[in-house]
């Protein structure tokens, strides 16, 4: 008999739970948050990969005004970060999407002439993270939970836990707070025009909110199962 095909919250959290424990993220494992939320922005490469075009294009734009020369620069950053990899065989998943990313978004500024153009990628990824994680919990289906249970091997049985439920709720809606805030600050200097603000806002509405809320989401999904050495203590018991 062939087993039953996963369900589409099963292929959800097996996606989810994948790509954290690709990035260093796997409450199993113990370690710290320290180091947890360090492997989450991908450690000085991630960093300076997430930080950089978009700060060379900022800097450029504001000395020079030049729009052409601060996309073409961002984009090469970007591209340079894509080959470093490359050439030294390391993963070039991160790097590759930073490429893309910031390639589209410099050929729709181009397309359009207008600076502000440049952040519209991370305007709709914003919206659609923010929508994606303030639905999933308030239909009662986090995207935390669905991450956090494959990775802990208990699927979707979180759901008839009503602590691990309540937790995974809240740790959605801060999520999609984060991502929503972010776009209700950044929309309406998108619509003004203010590139300079639009892209310092940016940066400062990035790694600098994504690490503690990173750090949070660590403590608060450990905090719901037993370690292992306290699980062992508990079963000699």
């Amino acid at each position: 008999m062939e087993p039953p095909a996963p369900s589409a919250s099963e292929l959800v959290g097996q996606a989810l739970g994948s790509a954290a424990r690709r990035a260093g993220i796997d409450p199993a494992e113990g370690a710290t948050t320290g180091h947890v939320v360090w492997a989450a922005m991908g450690g000085w490469r991630g960093i300076l990969e997430a930080v950089l075009p978009s700060l060379a294009f900022l800097l450029l734009f504001m000395v020079t005004g030049d729009l052409v020369l601060s996309l073409l620069v961002s984009v090469g950053a970007a591209a340079v970060f894509t080959v470093v990899r490359m050439l030294q065989r390391s993963p070039v998943g991160s790097a590759l999407g930073g490429l893309v990313a910031t390639a589209a978004a410099a050929g729709l500024a181009l397309w359009t002439g207008r600076g502000e153009d440049n952040f519209v990628p991370g305007l709709i990824t914003n919206a659609a993270y923010g929508t994606a994680f303030l639905v999933s919990g308030l239909v009662g289906w986090s995207l935390i939970g669905l991450a956090a249970g494959f990775l802990m091997n208990e699927g979707t049985a979180w759901r008839a836990d009503p602590r691990k439920r309540r937790v995974y709720f809240w740790l959605a809606i801060a999520w999609a707070a984060l991502f929503l805030v972010r776009l209700g600050v950044q929309l309406p200097l998108y619509l003004a025009g203010d590139v300079i603000t639009l892209g310092t806002l940016k940066l400062i509405m990035g790694l600098p909110l994504f690490a503690p809320m990173m750090a949070v989401t660590w403590l608060a999904v450990r905090s719901l199962y037993p370690r292992p050495a306290a699980a062992e203590r508990h079963r000699e018991q």
